[in-house]
């Protein structure tokens, strides 16, 4: 870390990664030789109802087999940020609950509540991403029909009733 400056309205951290190097994830041939460095800002979880801003340098190697196929690769941080990640893996964890608890726009008010500024889309997409959970088959089931607009629009709900006994027991 090299400094964070802190005032009314944000908390700005300035960091870099100290590592000797980085392997390549092509071919996992580890490499000193930087090529270059660039900025990434990544949004964050806002602290103390400030907005976070991280500006973080990256440095890009030089892959040292010269039977790879890339020739360069940028070193990544492990726990912070994605691949190409416009947002840390503590803001993405964030609007993942938010968005498994209310949805699309509900999940975007209370995200702007927060002070994470966001669509309904990405807190979808965030929702999607997540791994689906083992789900055992269900032994008792309920079948219902209804109407969600009289004589037009027909639905089917199937119930497990496992897990309804059980809620109401």
């Amino acid at each position: 870390m090299l400094s964070v400056d802190v005032s009314i309205a944000m908390v700005r951290v300035d960091a870099e990664c100290t590592a000797n190097g980085a392997t390549c994830p092509a071919c996992e041939v580890w490499s000193n030789r930087v090529h270059g460095s660039h900025l990434r800002f990544p949004a964050d979880v806002p602290s103390a109802g400030r907005r976070v801003v991280l500006r973080l340098r990256v440095r890009r190697f030089t892959c040292g087999n010269s039977k790879c196929a890339r020739r360069t690769f940028v070193e990544q941080i492990t726990g912070l940020a994605r691949r190409h990640g416009q947002r840390t893996e503590r803001l993405r964890s964030t609007l993942a609950s938010v968005g498994l608890a209310l949805a699309g726009r509900a999940g975007a008010r209370l995200s702007s509540v927060l002070g994470v500024s966001v669509s309904r889309s990405p807190v979808l997409r965030l929702v999607d991403a997540l791994p689906e959970s083992e789900v055992p088959a269900p032994r008792v089931v309920g079948v219902d029909e209804y109407a969600t607009r009289k004589g037009h629009h027909y639905r089917t709900v199937l119930v497990d009733f496992r897990s309804v006994f059980r809620l109401s027991c």
